[in-house]
């Protein structure tokens, strides 16, 4: 199908892309400037905190956080070293591990989120009305939502 794009929804994924790509490389930088974690350590403890027993299964956890297996391995290599999260063996599937996050991750995840939150106020939801931003969060998880197309 080679369909043509409207320059108007064109025009509209380019700038997504670039502010997208600006503000979190802002965010990361802000959170570097306060010697706090960087923004891929927040989102992997985070994740973490969030499931059940604040642990997921490594695939899992590489699917939630947009990574490979291989970069995801690597990271978590450098939170473990650091002590902020911890491996274990999957009892059920002992080829397989869980990421667990340790008390050490907690309180560094805790202390970016200052740093993180008054980052996504001034880069983001300042420009949003309470109505652009339900229209915005209706719009990606209906993208986010959607089958794959088969063409």
């Amino acid at each position: 199908m080679n369909k043509k794009l409207r320059p108007y929804h064109l025009e509209t994924w380019r700038l997504f892309l670039t502010a997208s790509a600006r503000i979190v490389t802002q965010i990361d930088n802000n959170l570097r400037d306060a010697d706090q974690i960087p923004l891929n350590w927040y989102d992997v403890l985070i994740e973490l905190y969030e499931a059940p027993d604040q642990r997921l299964r490594m695939s899992d956890l590489a699917d939630k956080v947009l990574l490979t297996r291989s970069g995801l391995t690597r990271l978590v290599d450098r939170l473990e070293k650091e002590e902020f999260l911890t491996r274990e063996l999957d009892p059920e599937d002992r080829r397989g591990f869980y990421a667990v996050i340790t008390e050490e991750g907690t309180k560094a995840m805790r202390s970016a989120w200052t740093v993180y939150a008054e980052s996504i106020d001034q880069l983001f939801a300042s420009h949003l009305s309470d109505e652009q931003a339900e229209v915005l969060k209706m719009a990606f998880t209906r993208m986010l939502h959607q089958e794959p197309s088969s063409d």
